[in-house]
C-alpha cells in the first residue's frame, strides 16, 4: 500500500516502501510474506548465490536452460512487473585480478540481466564496484544497455565519505583507501556515458555525510534509498526512529520521488501493541506482524508527517524537470491560452499595482490629486492585465489617470477594445494598435509601464523595447520597471543533461531552456550577470553585455560535476517594489516565471576547494539577439552559441 495512503492519509503523489531480502527459489511464498507483512515490493535475488558458472559440467549438462533460473510462471507478469526488483548477485567482481572470477562475473551479469529483461522487471540493482577501479564493470554494463529494453539498472552506492570512516557502519564498503562514493557512481556513469537507463541506489548507513555533500545526489538519478536497520536509533517507547539528519535525508529524497527499501535484520524489540490505534489490522490478522513491520511503520510516520504540496506546486508538478524554449513575444504573437495562464498570476499584478500607486502619490501631490493628471502608458498592454492593476492603482490613490495601451498583437488588441467597452473606460484608456519601437506619441509619459521580461530579465528583449519607448518618456518620468538583474548557479542536473543528450545535435545544447527545476542540485549561491536600468540615460547605450564570474564550490560537498547553470531575475519595479524569481529574493506564490536553463556541452568536473570560472556575453545584431557561454576553469570548455548560431532571440 503507497506510504501516502496508509493510515487514511491523502499525499497527491505515493511513495512505495520494499524491502530487501535473502534469496529464496519459492518466490510466490517470498512475496506473499512480505506484500501481506505491508511492504509494495522485494528487493530480490534472482540467482542461487552458490551458483558459479565455471563450476557446471559443461560436457554433461544437455539442457541448454540456465541452471540458475526458477520458472517465470511462478508470478503473473504484473506481480513481477510491479512487485519485484532483481538483484544482481553480489559477489561479481568484473574488475578483479582473479581471471576466473572476472568471466563468471562476466556470464553472470549478463545471465541475470537477460533473465530479468525476459521477467519484465521495471528495475534490477547491480552490486556495488568491489574496487576504486570500476572500468571493466562499466565496460560489460555498456555493452548490455546498447540492447537493453525498458529496464532501469540501479548500481548500489553506499552514501559514505572518506572521513566518514569506520561510523559507515558496513564492513563491505570499508575498503583501504575508500573514497568519496560519489566519486565512484560518477566515475562509472562517465565510462557509461551518462546512460538514461543507469541510475543510483544509495545505501544509507549511521553516519551520514554533511547536508552539503549530501545535497550533490539531488541532482543525480537516485532511484532507491536502502536504510539498514542498523541506522534506527531507539526511542522513549522502545520502537525504531531516525536521526534528524536521517530524517532530513529521507524527506528530501521523498521530494525527489525516491522509493525507500528496508534492509536488514530486525534489531529493536518492538514493545508489543496495547491500542487497536497501534494496530494496523490488514497486516497483523490472527496477531501475525512482519518483524520488519515497526520500520515500514516509522517510514510511513515520516512521509505522513511532511507539509502538503502548496497549491502552486500542486499546479507545477506537470512542469518538473521538463524543458521548455523560452517565448518570444517579440517576433512570435502569443495565443490567447499563453495570456490565460500568465494572467492568472494575480501576485504579480498586485506588485505591479503597488508600484503604480507609489509612482502617483509621488508624481502628484494629495492637494494636486483632483487637478492634475497623469499620463501613463502600459507599452506591451496584453489583454490588458497591467492596464486593470494601473486603474486600480489610480482608484486607491484618488489620482486621475489618462492610459495609452500599446501592443503590436492586433488579436489581443481586439481583446483590449472589447475590455475597454466592458469596463466602461473609453474616458480613460486609448487603445494603440502598434509596435512600441514605431508609434508616435502624441504626448509624453509621466509613468512608462511594461512587464517584457523574461525568466533571465533581459531575454525577452526588454531592453531593445524600452529603449525604443523611452523617446516619449518625459525627463524626469518614471519606468516600471527601473531596473533588473539576471543571476546564475551551476547545477547538477543529471535528467536535463539526458533529456538534451537524446536529440543528439549541437543546437539543443547551445538552446537555453525556461524549466521548473526539480532533481536538481544547487552547488552554489547565486551572482549578478547583466543589470539594466530604466530611462537609459546614457550618450551612447548598448545592451551588450559581458561577465566573468567565479563561484567557489564549499569544500565539505566534495567533488561535483556541472551540467549547466540555473538563471534567475529579480526586477525592482519602483523603489522598494521588487519582483522576481531569484532563490533568496524571490517573491512568494509567483508562477509567471520558470528558471532558465544554460546547458553544458560537456559536464565540468569540479575537484573540492577548486574555484569555477564561468563567462557570459549578451551579443546584440541587427536583427537578433543572443546569448554565448562558457568555462574557463577548472577546464576549459567550448564557447557555446557562437554567433547565435543555434539559439537567438528576434527583434
Amino acid at each position: 500500500m503507497p506510504l501516502g495512503e496508509r493510515y487514511g492519509g491523502d499525499k497527491s503523489e505515493s511513495r512505495y516502501c520494499g524491502i530487501e531480502t535473502e534469496f529464496d527459489d519459492d518466490m510466490p511464498n517470498l512475496l506473499s510474506y512480505n506484500v501481506h507483512g505491508g511492504f509494495d515490493f522485494v528487493l530480490a535475488t534472482l540467482m542461487d548465490p552458490k551458483y558459479r558458472p565455471s563450476l557446471v559440467d559443461i560436457d554433461t549438462s544437455r539442457s541448454t536452460a540456465l541452471p540458475f533460473a526458477g520458472s517465470d510462471l511462478v508470478l503473473s507478469p504484473s506481480q513481477w512487473s510491479s512487485h519485484v526488483v532483481g538483484k544482481i548477485s553480489s559477489w561479481i567482481d568484473l574488475d578483479s585480478e582473479d581471471e576466473i572470477l572476472r568471466q563468471d562475473s562476466e556470464i553472470t551479469l549478463k545471465q541475470e540481466i537477460a533473465w530479468a529483461s525476459h521477467l519484465s522487471l521495471q528495475a534490477c540493482i547491480l552490486p556495488t564496484p568491489k574496487g576504486s577501479s570500476c572500468a571493466n564493470y562499466a565496460r560489460c554494463l555498456n555493452q548490455i544497455l546498447q540492447n537493453l529494453g525498458g529496464m532501469q539498472l540501479w548500481l548500489r552506492i553506499p552514501m559514505v565519505k572518506p572521513e566518514d570512516g569506520i561510523e559507515a557502519g558496513n564492513p563491505e564498503y570499508m575498503r583501504e583507501g575508500d573514497v568519496d562514493s560519489w566519486e565512484l557512481w560518477n566515475s562509472f556513469r562517465l565510462l557509461c556515458e551518462h546512460h538514461s537507463q543507469l541510475s543510483v541506489a544509495i545505501d544509507i548507513w549511521s553516519s551520514v555525510p554533511s547536508a552539503a555533500s549530501v545535497a550533490r545526489w539531488y541532482g543525480e538519478p537516485v532511484r532507491a534509498a536502502i536504510i539498514n536497520t542498523n541506522s534506527f536509533l531507539t526511542n522513549a517507547k522502545g520502537y525504531p526512529c531516525l536521526s534528524k539528519r536521517h530524517q532530513r535525508l529521507i524527506t528530501a529524497f521523498f521530494d525527489h520521488s525516491v522509493q525507500v527499501v528496508i534492509s536488514g535484520q530486525p534489531v529493536h524489540k518492538v514493545p508489543v501493541a496495547t491500542s487497536a490505534s497501534n494496530v494496523d489490522t490488514q497486516n497483523e490478522v490472527g496477531g501475525w506482524r512482519h518483524p520488519l513491520k515497526a520500520y515500514l511503520d516509522y517510514v510511513a510516520f515520516l512521509y505522513q508527517k511532511m507539509d502538503p504540496l502548496p497549491e502552486q506546486e500542486r499546479f507545477e508538478l506537470g512542469y518538473r524537470d521538463y524543458l521548455q524554449s523560452p517565448l518570444q513575444p517579440l517576433m512570435d504573437n502569443l495565443e490567447a491560452q499563453t495570456y490565460e495562464i500568465f494572467e492568472k498570476d494575480t501576485v504579480k499584478y498586485s506588485q505591479y499595482q503597488r508600484a503604480v500607486a507609489k509612482a502617483l502619490v509621488d508624481r502628484v501631490p494629495d492637494e494636486d490629486a483632483s487637478r492634475v493628471t497623469t499620463v501613463l502608458m502600459v507599452v506591451g498592454a496584453g489583454r490588458g492585465p497591467l492596464v486593470r492593476a494601473s486603474l486600480q492603482a489610480a482608484e486607491e490613490t484618488e489620482r486621475k489617470l489618462k492610459v495609452y495601451a500599446v501592443e503590436k498583437n492586433p488579436n489581443a488588441v481586439v481583446t483590449l477594445h472589447s475590455l475597454v467597452k466592458l469596463e466602461g473606460w473609453e474616458q480613460t484608456v486609448t487603445i494603440i494598435s502598434s509596435d512600441m519601437r514605431d508609434w508616435d506619441a502624441p504626448e509624453k509619459a509621466d509613468i512608462l509601464v511594461s512587464e517584457l521580461l523574461g525568466s533571465f530579465g533581459d531575454n525577452e528583449l526588454s531592453p531593445e523595447c524600452l529603449d525604443g519607448a523611452q523617446r516619449f518618456l518625459k525627463e524626469d518620468g518614471i519606468s516600471i520597471p527601473s531596473s533588473y538583474t539576471s543571476f546564475i548557479q551551476p547545477v547538477t542536473a543529471c535528467k536535463l543533461y539526458n533529456d538534451i543528450k537524446s536529440h543528439k545535435d549541437l543546437v539543443h545544447f547551445e538552446t537555453p531552456y525556461v524549466v521548473k527545476l526539480h532533481r536538481v542540485a544547487r552547488l552554489a549561491n547565486t551572482q549578478p550577470v547583466f543589470t539594466f536600468t530604466h530611462p537609459e540615460h546614457s550618450d551612447k547605450p548598448s545592451n551588450q553585455r559581458y561577465k566573468k564570474l567565479q563561484f567557489d564550490i564549499p569544500e565539505d560537498t566534495g567533488a561535483t560535476l556541472i551540467h549547466g547553470f540555473a538563471g534567475y531575475f529579480d526586477a525592482t519595479l519602483y523603489k522598494d517594489v521588487h519582483l522576481g524569481i531569484e532563490p533568496s529574493t524571490a517573491t512568494p506564490n509567483m508562477f509567471s516565471w520558470f528558471p532558465i536553463f544554460f546547458p553544458l556541452r560537456a559536464p565540468v568536473y569540479v575537484k573540492p576547494g577548486t574555484p569555477l570560472e564561468v563567462h557570459f556575453w549578451r551579443c546584440c545584431g541587427s536583427t537578433k539577439v543572443w546569448y554565448e557561454w562558457s568555462v574557463t576553469a577548472p577546464s576549459a570548455s567550448p564557447l557555446h552559441n557562437t554567433n547565435g548560431r543555434s539559439y537567438w532571440v528576434g527583434l
